[in-house]
């Protein structure tokens, strides 16, 4: 019995041995088959060349981006009869701020304790202070002597840049910083809200930055006249940046030797600003079109709390000098489904944005600011999609 006690624990441990050695054998050889886990954030699949040439410049576009040093004027006065909040000069965070901006605005015509009251104005920040004034129960009437896509906003580049010359940085204070970042978190969480809607009005985007030069060294400044803005997206804002990363050489094709890869949110404006009117008339809203050349025409409208959104137009309507113009121009080239990333182009006055609308080619000039002239230089986009094609072309 002993003996046969012996062969039996001799043959098992044997078997044990051969076994245990053959899943060793399999374990390795499954974990020589299994594929990579991926880098974070690795590059993309090669990139579709964009086609930058000037026949395909379907749309050229100006406007006027109402700039104050001091920041946007949101408060209440009376004038005449009425209780009008001023609601404008967002420089170039109109789009960006519109949702955060229109919830202090409500809140100051809610104090008036009025059911009904007027929007003057149909733009970005019109259109949302409308919507944000119907969700809190109010009955709500637009006047406007332009809709989309007339007006000046729908002609902006569509990306998220909550602090694109929203202030001087010496009008920075803290407190500027506080209400600055409260309406920039605002309209960023209702933005997630529109995320994956039909005709996709807002999305995520790839982007490059690129540069001739490191990116730690200091850009090139423009025109003098242009003051020096705060860096406030960077600093308050770091949790809802989307990804960066810097690029080797070989991992994108342009011919720069500097690139970096982010991440941001777009507006399809044409989508949105379809989206934000259908809304609004779905929510009982109207809208009457009407034309005012001083704010004394105020006192012939029905609503005695008014919510004054006339951006840019405030200057000439309330003689308000303390808005600054800011030209912006744009070439619009026939869109491309398959290209869905943009660019900005450091010193180069470039920044390109894909939308589902064409591929918007900014032209930037050192002598945009403080002009208000809206004339479409043609010359000025040729050659701002001639800087584009030079990116692609061939070594």
């Amino acid at each position: 019995m002993d003996m046969q006690r012996r062969h039996f624990l001799r043959g098992a441990g044997a078997t044990l041995v051969a076994l245990s050695g053959g899943a060793a054998a399999a374990e390795e050889a499954r974990r020589e088959a299994a594929p990579a886990a991926p880098a974070p954030f690795a590059p993309p699949a090669p990139l579709r060349p964009i086609e930058a040439r000037a026949d395909r410049i379907i749309a050229l576009n100006v406007c006027t981006r109402p700039f104050r040093a001091t920041g946007p004027r949101i408060e209440a006065e009376r004038i005449g009869r009425k209780a009008v909040v001023h609601n404008y000069g967002h420089g170039g965070s109109g789009w960006s701020l519109s949702w955060g901006s229109a919830a202090i605005a409500v809140q100051l015509a809610q104090a008036t304790r009025a059911r009904r009251i007027a929007v003057i104005g149909c733009g970005a920040i019109g259109l949302t202070t409308a919507l944000v004034a119907q969700r809190a129960g109010l009955k709500v009437r637009i006047y406007a002597k332009e809709r989309p896509p007339e007006v000046r906003s729908f002609n902006a580049t569509g990306v998220w840049s909550p602090d694109s010359r929203i202030c001087t940085a010496e009008h920075a204070t803290p407190e500027f910083e506080r209400s600055w970042e409260a309406m920039a978190r605002a309209s960023f969480r209702t933005y997630q809200t529109l995320l994956g809607l039909a005709d996709s009005p807002i999305e995520w985007r790839d982007g490059y930055f690129l540069s001739d030069t490191p990116f730690d060294q200091p850009a090139r400044h423009g025109d003098d006249r242009e003051p020096a803005y705060p860096d406030l997206e960077r600093r308050l804002l770091a949790d809802l940046r989307g990804p960066s990363l810097t690029l080797k050489p070989g991992q994108h094709p342009f011919r720069v030797p500097f690139a970096r890869r982010y991440t941001q949110l777009t507006f399809n404006i044409s989508a949105y600003s379809r989206l934000l009117m259908d809304d609004f008339l779905r929510l009982g809203g109207e809208i009457e079109t009407r034309a005012f050349e001083s704010p004394r025409q105020f006192a012939d409208l029905r609503e005695k709390t008014l919510i004054n959104c006339t951006g840019y137009g405030a200057r000439a309507l309330l003689g308000d000098e303390s808005i600054v113009p800011v030209r912006g121009q744009t070439a619009r080239l026939i869109p491309q489904p398959e290209v869905t990333y943009g660019l900005a182009y450091r010193n180069h006055n470039l920044n390109v944005v894909a939308r589902r609308d064409g591929i918007l080619v900014q032209a930037q000039d050192p002598a945009d600011f403080g002009n208000a002239d809206t004339t479409v230089d043609r010359a000025a986009s040729e050659a701002a999609v001639a800087r584009l094609a030079g990116l692609f072309a061939a070594a």
